[in-house]
């Protein structure tokens, strides 16, 4: 028969896991892949051929199929930044840029530097966060 104190023991184990995993940050961003794509951007899926659907800061970017959501992204404002890339000293992790979905990636004017990427940013938003020779980089991003 187990005694009384080491039948709490396992519990006290137990309750001091559970308060460990439950403190534990939580992030609210998802991590996917940007490629860049280059002007000319006209017309766009989400806006036409507007010019006022460009932040004057030129920080905004094309959808990819995971976050398009049948074009409910458009207008939609995400934070990136990039976390990794294949070669080093390729990402400015310390760099956050804010864009705007102007357009779907897949039917872009422009082709993008990477097939299948979750977001793909204009050139000036890429280059903020990353160096322009990559072709494609490892991010984490989360909608506004």
């Amino acid at each position: 028969m187990m005694s009384r104190s080491r039948r709490a023991i396992p519990c006290r184990l137990s309750a001091i896991l559970i308060l460990a995993v439950l403190s534990l940050p939580r992030s609210r961003a998802d991590v996917g892949t940007a490629g860049h794509y280059d002007p000319p951007y006209t017309p766009t899926a989400c806006f036409g051929y507007d010019p006022l659907q460009f932040p004057s800061s030129f920080l905004f970017a094309a959808a990819g199929e995971g976050i398009w959501d049948n074009g409910a992204a458009c207008g939609r404002q995400y934070w990136v930044r990039c976390i990794s890339a294949d070669r080093p000293k390729t990402c400015n992790p310390a760099q956050l840029v804010q864009v705007r979905i102007v357009d779907r990636a897949l039917g872009a004017v422009s082709q993008s530097s990477s097939d299948r990427a979750t977001i793909v940013l204009s050139k000036t938003s890429f280059e903020a966060i990353a160096s322009p020779s990559a072709s494609s980089v490892n991010i984490e991003f989360v909608q506004v």
